[in-house]
């Protein structure tokens, strides 16, 4: 099976490194080129447009910022439906509009390829680790077909629905993450403004009630001043924004994840720090 990868930013190239170390021949593609070198020193062939990915692939992986990004890769005059053959598949992991997700689902359908929307959270560390959780939306034949590829990536895989649902499961996924990191971030600040030992106070609320992914993975680069992205700032906000768009479609009002959202608009638009790590939060509060 030949893979096709679009998208060699933070995860999309440790994904791809672990399909590649399964055994794959993959073709890659990344709009910054130096960041598939190392792919390509490894044996992945570069090539120049996502067409050309998906004229030499039978499953393409996207992973890409922001649902423009993945429109014109998808669309685009040099995009993936313009040379993907009959048959063929292919896997959006993107965190991005369930409305595109049907959108791109809909050609497929309609030109004999096969499309899922296949968002993910674990961040760095799950991509390395292989151990992300996949959400998957699209059809069920293509979702049990693609089943020895997301073993290889991930170890939850779970499928929704019709397509668009996986990227819903992943704004459920946002909504969640936007509570752990403002309660980590304050839950920092009130241990120093109180004289503790946050080293301390991480080890103890580890081992309790208020113990959580987030913290767990983040608190420890934050007390080493650690901002590298696991996950961008920026492209975390943009999920927040997706996530509200949805749910005032739906007629909720979340008004906890609108306050997240907001603290994060400091943090990447009035800050400038979208390009630090989800945890640089903290910085929007100096």
């Amino acid at each position: 099976m030949q893979i096709g990868f679009i998208g060699t930013g933070v995860m999309g190239a440790a994904i791809a490194k672990n399909l590649m170390a399964a055994g794959y021949a993959l073709t890659v593609y990344n709009r910054t080129k130096s960041k598939t070198d190392e792919l390509v020193a490894n044996g992945a062939t570069w090539a120049e447009t996502p067409a050309a990915v998906a004229a030499k692939s039978d499953v393409v992986f996207t992973m890409v910022g922001f649902p423009a990004d993945v429109e014109q890769v998808y669309f685009g005059d040099n995009g993936i439906f313009s040379k993907l053959q009959p048959g063929k598949a292919v896997i959006d992991m993107t965190t991005s509009q369930p409305k595109l997700a049907v959108k791109i689902a809909e050609y497929a359908t309609k030109n004999g390829f096969h499309a899922l929307d296949a968002p993910v959270s674990g961040g760095d560390i799950g991509a390395k680790n292989a151990t992300l959780t996949i959400m998957v939306g699209g059809e069920t034949a293509t979702y049990q077909a693609m089943q020895p590829l997301f073993k290889v990536i991930g170890h939850q895989v779970n499928h929704f629905g019709a397509a668009g649902t996986g990227q819903h499961a992943k704004m459920a996924n946002q909504i969640m993450i936007a509570g752990t990191m403002t309660g980590l971030t304050e839950m920092l600040l009130y241990t120093k403004a109180a004289g503790l030992d946050p080293q301390k106070v991480l080890t103890t609320l580890s081992s309790g009630g208020a113990d959580n992914w987030s913290m767990d993975n983040y608190v420890p680069r934050i007390l080493k001043g650690d901002y590298t992205p696991g996950f961008f700032a920026r492209h975390f906000l943009k999920d927040l924004r997706i996530a509200l768009s949805e749910a005032d479609a739906m007629g909720l009002d979340l008004v906890a994840t609108a306050q997240a959202k907001r603290l994060y608009e400091v943090m990447v638009d009035v800050k400038g720090l979208g390009d630090q790590g989800t945890q640089g939060l903290i910085n929007s509060y100096k």
